[in-house]
């Protein structure tokens, strides 16, 4: 099963919704330095096929940056290579234990209307999970489900 990129995972038996969020951790977190331009987030975004980039270099990160403000900027007129990331970089991030379940982190983008929950380990940031991610947990055990039937 490969579930968000995590190859070689299986957890039989257990509901998707109890599996720890660091499952479907498994890329290192894309990131753009502090003066980045919403243009170099786009690409950089792009490069990477993420959704959303965290802007600085900082271990715990206090700004994000999603696909969804790149297109409130051009949808506002906004000139790209003019507007810097940082100017419009979400900073009320919501975090969780890299040992939060996957139902657990649904439900706090559900009581938040987000779309990704940045994870910590130890106090340090360890990845970023997408609402598209859980999506993939979810879509991955109905899959299972229907072909076990």
């Amino acid at each position: 099963m490969n579930i968000a990129g995590v190859t070689g995972f299986s957890s039989p038996g257990l509901p998707p919704g109890s599996l720890p969020i660091s499952t479907v951790t498994g890329e290192p977190v894309a990131r753009v330095p502090a003066d980045a331009t919403v243009a170099d987030v786009a690409r950089a975004l792009m490069a990477v096929d993420v959704g959303a980039i965290v802007v600085g270099d900082d271990e715990r990160p206090a700004a994000l940056v999603s696909e969804r403000d790149i297109v409130r900027v051009v949808a506002a007129g906004k000139h790209p290579t003019t507007v810097l990331a940082a100017d419009i970089a979400s900073t009320k991030l919501i975090w969780c234990d890299a040992e939060a379940t996957v139902d657990q982190v649904a439900a706090r983008m559900m009581d938040h209307y987000i779309r990704h929950v940045l994870v910590e380990r130890d106090g340090a940031l360890a990845g970023i999970v997408s609402a598209r991610d859980l999506l993939g947990v979810y879509n991955a055990y109905s899959a299972d489900d229907v072909d076990s039937a």
